[in-house]
């Protein structure tokens, strides 16, 4: 992936996407864009809890646009992790496979009104974690809400979710969650751009706060015919509880873009 993101810029050079790289990486910074992407993203998190752990999350997001009217799209978002951890449930220990899936559907305006952009929406969690460690083993529903202005090359907003569980097994701890992401982003002709966001998960239900800070380099490039967005950055811990923060992590992410 590193290798790749260096390459991006040469190969920009020599093929350029059908649409103005600058366009498809504004579009790329606007979660209720009318675009069709697959974002393959790569966690890697070290130093976790008590035992030194380390956790590696592939996250498939792909990002679905339905046109329902002339003004009104349904921006659909799916988030499928596939977890390997090691050393963080106990010492020389281990589990892989899926985790829980999150759904986010946003009612969104087809154009901007006062160059803002918002979405609003359900969003549904999926108990399809395949091990417990990696499972709430439960279902969870609640309100989504993002708002954005583009401009002159620049992007900036905020996404959040509330998740509330409602069945699953009853033996497992209720999900009760807030989860914010503020971001910032700035683009550029060749594609290229630099964004700026934090991930921040309130848990109501043990009264625990989780941040991460996320700056990101990414660049829009052709890999043969396929348009593709390739990004990464550090994933740097503000706080969180000490059995589940790490000390550092890398993000590293391949995007598959089909512009219309």
């Amino acid at each position: 992936m590193l290798l790749a993101f260096v390459l991006a810029g040469t190969l920009n050079a020599q093929e350029k996407p059908g649409a103005s790289a600058q366009e498809l990486a504004d579009k790329l910074s606007n979660p209720v864009a009318n675009m069709i992407s697959v974002p393959i993203q790569n966690n890697l998190d070290y130093g976790i809890g008590p035992y030194n752990g380390s956790k590696y999350t592939i996250n498939v997001q792909p990002v679905i646009p339905l046109q329902l009217s002339p003004k009104l799209n349904l921006i659909t978002r799916y988030i499928i992790p596939v977890v390997d951890q090691r050393d963080i449930s106990s010492d020389n220990s281990g589990e892989f496979g899926l985790s829980d899936a999150t759904v986010s559907a946003w009612f969104s305006p087809s154009q901007p009104k006062n160059g803002w952009l918002w979405g609003a929406g359900p969003a549904f969690l999926f108990p399809i974690g395949t091990d417990d460690l990696l499972s709430t083993r439960k279902w969870a529903i609640g309100p989504t809400l993002l708002a954005l202005r583009q401009h002159n090359g620049l992007t900036y907003g905020f996404l959040t979710n509330q998740l509330w569980s409602y069945a699953g097994d009853k033996s497992r701890a209720d999900v009760n969650q807030l989860f914010l992401q503020p971001f910032f982003s700035k683009s550029w002709k060749s594609g290229a751009s630099v964004t700026l966001n934090s991930e921040v998960t309130f848990n109501w239900e043990n009264n625990t706060t989780s941040a991460y800070l996320n700056p990101i380099m990414s660049g829009v490039t052709k890999l043969g015919k396929q348009v593709v967005s390739l990004s990464v950055g550090p994933r740097i811990p503000l706080g969180g509880p000490s059995s589940t923060m790490a000390d550092w992590g890398l993000r590293a992410a391949m995007t598959l873009v089909f512009p219309k």
